[in-house]
This record gives C-alpha cells, sequence and structure tokens, in this order.
C-alpha cells in the first residue's frame, strides 16, 4: 500500500485524468519529471485556427486547505517548482492544478445508486501573468488561487482549447475551511 502522501498524490493526478476522459482530451507524461511537469493534455483535432492544441501543468493534491477572501491559498510549491511554471515564455501554456481531497483516504470516492462520486474539488491557476523568483532556493511559494477557477471536463476543454474558462459560481462554498 501507498504511503498516505504518495496515496494522496497519486489520487489527485488520477482525478484530473477523470476529467479529461470526461472531457475527451489525451494526456500525456514525460519520461522523466525534470521539468517540472506532472502531465500534458492535448485536444484530438482542430480548435479554430490551431491543431492539436495542449497544456501542460503541475499537479498538487492538498486536504487542508485554507481559504481567505474568496481564494485558496496554497504554499505547496517550492520556489524552484514555481518557477519552472512561472519562468516562461513556453510554446504550451502551463498551469498549476490543485486538487483538494479529503483528509481520509478512505473517502477519497463515494458510491451512491447512480455511481460514484470523485472527491473533492480541483482548481486551475495559469501562470502567464507570474514574474519567477530572483535565485530560487527551497523556500515555498504561496500561490492564490481564485476559489471560481474550479476544474471540471469543460473548464479543462476550454484551457486546451484556449478558450478562457468562466468563472464556477458555485465554488466559493465548496472548500471546506480547515
Amino acid at each position: 500500500m501507498l504511503d498516505s502522501r504518495n496515496h494522496q498524490g497519486k489520487f489527485a493526478e488520477d482525478y484530473v485524468r477523470v476529467l479529461a476522459s470526461a472531457a475527451g482530451l489525451l494526456v500525456y507524461r514525460d519520461d522523466l519529471d525534470h521539468d517540472g511537469i506532472d502531465l500534458g493534455f492535448r485536444y484530438p483535432g482542430r480548435a479554430g485556427r490551431v491543431s492539436s492544441p495542449a497544456l501542460e501543468a503541475q499537479v498538487k493534491s492538498c486536504s487542508a486547505p485554507r481559504v481567505a477572501a474568496g481564494e485558496l491559498l496554497f504554499d505547496g510549491l517550492t520556489e524552484v517548482q514555481f518557477n519552472k511554471l512561472a519562468d516562461g515564455p513556453f510554446t504550451v501554456p502551463r498551469y498549476l492544478f490543485v486538487v483538494i481531497v479529503p483528509s481520509d483516504p478512505h473517502d477519497y470516492t463515494r458510491f451512491e445508486t447512480d455511481g460514484m462520486l470523485l472527491r473533492q474539488l480541483a482548481y486551475f491557476l495559469p501562470f502567464e501573468d507570474e514574474r519567477p523568483v530572483a535565485a530560487p532556493g527551497r523556500a515555498r511559494r504561496r500561490v492564490r488561487v481564485p476559489l471560481g477557477n474550479v476544474l471540471t471536463a469543460r473548464t479543462l476543454a476550454r484551457l486546451v482549447t484556449h478558450q478562457v474558462p468562466q468563472p464556477h459560481p458555485a465554488a466559493a462554498p465548496a472548500v471546506p475551511v480547515a
């Protein structure tokens, strides 16, 4: 059995893979995690004038989210990890995906009469407007993720095809405050 940290991280990546599958996207992974990217997503076709648009993401998880002023306060990136997302420009856009998971792994899923529920929610943060950290070290870098940036199959497809997703109206109350 996986230790709790790896179990939580694997569930977060699988959660995002399920969203990609529901959106009809292809998921890819580099053969070596050298560039700070966990998963890539590609639309298998044309989106407007672009063929096979894609995005890449660092996927993080959190079981004790901190929320203030309509934002998820996420301290789970080192400065080096932050720079691998922010120090562009990149050919393929980069995002941070934060998956909020229950603290008890037995609660990651719930079964109901009409199907299985994956718990809890994922959020996205684009990095095109972020400035890299000068002389990055091992310190943690806080990022603020708007609670309206809920990652769903629909928003993931829009991000990949470079359409601006609309904020999710019911997002704010969905994150449990620790």
